[in-house]
């Protein structure tokens, strides 16, 4: 049939052996012989954009994900020199970094807010700069402006009447990991810190009476137990405490220079009592000479300037105590006093 139409049969042999040549791979070849620079240009783009993607997406990701990741202590606290506006802190902290990653953070402000209002700060710091290896430490030592009165008041009256406290410290820095460019990571962290727990623990351990006042007025001097299980270290000035015996007042204590310290403090006190009161109760009431005594804070002064933020605090919180006066009374005139314990 194929010489009727006049095609001789090694032609058409030929023809389809080239056809076979022709394949699949073989307009691959002939593709990318022609077509490579091509290929080349999107091969780089595509590895450019899944650089820049890495770089500039999943960096900044990354980077804020090893921030949240971090914990941070507290490892001391001294709050000094109080002002009715401000006041110095001094700080030591442990930062600990979970990430295979040791970046360096700029120094920054920071907020400083109770947990219970963190969008109410009370005051700003400026945190160091910092390399982020495994754990690190930090200190801090400047003066602060109180910028919330309200917000500071509720800091101090937490610490001071509850277990713990959270303090939250919020800012924004930037962050620095080898070549990679600069990335900006916000700094929120909660940080839970043991308070003074009401001051639980509370005691008048000695006193003594006197009948005849000393020159400020003090008829009675004694020792007072103050325990402090927080890591702080808290200036607090000239304090002072009202007395109740049944909701009725007999009189004030001073303790003068009042620094807060951690563990256990033995803190001189000088007190103002109604003497008068005082024997009713125990020949009345109270004939075995145990006055169950309520101290309630009154006064803050630090530089003959009332401490708002203290006083506050000190008057939220009651201690319950029993005195014994009638040893003190019996002791008059010899080396002899009255304790207290806690109710």
């Amino acid at each position: 049939m194929e010489q009727e139409k006049g095609i001789p049969q090694s032609h058409v042999q030929e023809v389809d052996t080239e056809g076979r040549k022709q394949g699949f791979g073989a307009k691959v070849k002939a593709h990318l012989r022609k077509w490579w620079w091509l290929h080349l240009i999107f091969f780089i783009a595509s590895t450019l954009i899944i650089v820049l993607c890495l770089v500039y997406v999943a960096f900044p990701r990354i980077s804020q994900n090893g921030v949240n990741d971090s914990t941070i202590e507290i490892q001391s606290l001294t709050l000094s020199n109080p002002a009715p506006n401000s006041f110095h802190l001094e700080q030591t902290a442990k930062l600990t970094n979970p990430s295979k990653y040791h970046p360096n953070l700029e120094r920054f402000n920071a907020s400083l807010a109770v947990g219970s209002s963190p969008d109410k700060p009370y005051a700003y710091v400026e945190l160091p700069a910092v390399h982020a290896t495994k754990e690190t430490t930090t200190h801090v030592d400047q003066e602060l402006q109180i910028t919330d009165m309200d917000a500071f008041i509720n800091y101090n009256t937490q610490l001071l009447t509850k277990e713990s406290v959270d303090l939250v410290v919020k800012g924004r820095t930037k962050l620095h990991e080898m070549r990679l460019p600069t990335t900006t990571v916000d700094y929120h962290k909660t940080i839970t810190m043991r308070g003074l727990n009401g001051l639980a623990g509370f005691n008048v351990t000695s006193f003594s009476i006197k009948l005849v006042p000393e020159p400020d007025g003090a008829n009675m001097i004694g020792t007072v137990l103050i325990p402090n299980p927080s890591v702080m270290t808290i200036t607090m000035g000239n304090v002072t405490f009202n007395n109740y015996v049944d909701d009725e007042f007999i009189g004030t204590s001073l303790l003068s220079d009042l620094t807060l310290k951690p563990g256990d403090n033995m803190v001189p006190m000088r007190s103002t009592v109604n003497q008068t009161i005082v024997i009713q109760k125990v020949t009345g009431t109270y004939k075995d000479g145990i006055l169950p005594v309520d101290i309630v804070g009154n006064s803050s002064v630090y530089n003959g300037q009332h401490l708002e933020y203290f006083e506050k605090a000190l008057q939220s919180n009651k201690q319950h105590i029993k005195l014994n006066v009638g040893a003190a009374l019996g002791a008059l005139g010899g080396r002899g006093g009255g304790g207290g314990s806690r109710t």
